[in-house]
């Protein structure tokens, strides 16, 4: 006579099975960490998001308790290294140092290997970086006011650090907004586009100040307008861009990711890491010095954030028949 399970017993097995699922999907390990965590950064040692990322590691190391390991992974304008942390055990010892570009804007303009609200859960953001409308040092234009005036009496043009990048984007999106025309010049990168600035080829630019800066040091490059909706205490005085062209913002993020799957509680040690790295005054001076606002967030915030953007940037890109 076959076994009749009772709805009792039912029950509780499918209890079970769901528990050994969870199990193996990413529980909490009340060891983590017991290794090495590594920290992905896609893009090459010495650039901007490097800088940022190893400014967290020796406070995250602390606080965790293990050694904080930082890896380039570059190519393809941030995809391969988020494409590698994404395919990577959900365990929590391997993680994205992750910014506006590979996470909100690649996917808006060309297919890549993954999908940043499936295959990532956001741990904390870590410091937020406004571009900035730039001009030549010997420009006469000293605002955005004279700047659009200038821009609808005769051809001008915008640098970027290439085609489909933030800098491009915001530049459309000035564009928009403002109604007038520029000639977008892509360059192959943030120090292509300094030299061009510096060689006199450029009318204007969005950067951001931790690129700029040194060139604004060196006389070759001044700031007009901030793109946050207020004045920052990043680049104090400066005006925003939005006092004249109302709506207007535009500000790259930088923060941490981990592969979908990793366990509430070790994304809840994760934060708690860097939020406690964020608030050193040892970070928010070195930020500060490179014009770089330390900001951690909760996962919560971080995704909305992230929502937010690319809806944005998929309008700008989408309108502007903009492609890598």
């Amino acid at each position: 006579m076959p076994h009749v399970v009772g709805p009792l017993a039912l029950r509780a097995l499918v209890v079970s099975f769901a528990a050994l699922a969870m199990s193996s999907a990413g529980a909490a390990d009340p060891s983590y960490p017991s290794k090495p965590i590594h920290i992905v950064v896609p893009y090459p040692a010495g650039g901007a998001t490097d800088q940022l990322a190893r400014a967290i590691e020796k406070s995250m190391s602390e606080t965790l308790g293990q050694p904080i390991v930082i890896e380039n992974k570059a190519g393809a304008g941030g995809a391969i290294g988020m494409d590698a942390v994404a395919r990577s055990a959900p365990d929590g010892y391997t993680l994205a140092f992750g910014n506006s570009g590979p996470n909100s804007i690649v996917g808006q303009i060309r297919k890549v290997p993954y999908d940043t609200l499936k295959d990532f859960r956001m741990i904390s953001m870590v410091a937020k970086v406004p571009m900035v409308l730039a001009l030549p040092a010997s420009s006469p234009i000293s605002n955005v006011k004279e700047f659009i005036v200038a821009a609808r009496q005769k051809d001008m043009n915008y640098g970027s650090v290439g085609n489909g990048s933030i800098s491009n984007l915001t530049g459309e999106y000035f564009k928009d907004l403002a109604g007038i025309k520029l000639l977008h010049i892509p360059y192959s990168g943030g120090a292509p586009l300094m030299q061009a600035f510096g060689g006199g080829q450029l009318d204007s630019a969005f950067v951001t100040g931790l690129d700029g800066a040194s060139m604004v040091s060196a006389g070759k490059l001044k700031y007009i307008a901030v793109a946050t909706p207020k004045p920052t205490e990043v680049l104090p005085g400066l005006p925003t861009v939005a006092a004249d062209v109302p709506g207007f913002e535009s500000i790259a993020w930088f923060g941490l990711l981990a592969p979908k799957g990793v366990s509430d509680d070790i994304i809840a040690r994760l934060n708690a890491a860097v939020v406690k790295a964020v608030a050193t005054p040892e970070v928010r001076k070195l930020f500060a010095d490179r014009n770089v606002e330390a900001e951690s967030s909760t996962p919560e915030e971080m995704e909305r954030i992230t929502r937010d953007e690319m809806k944005k940037w998929g309008g700008v890109s989408s309108k502007n028949s903009i492609k890598e």
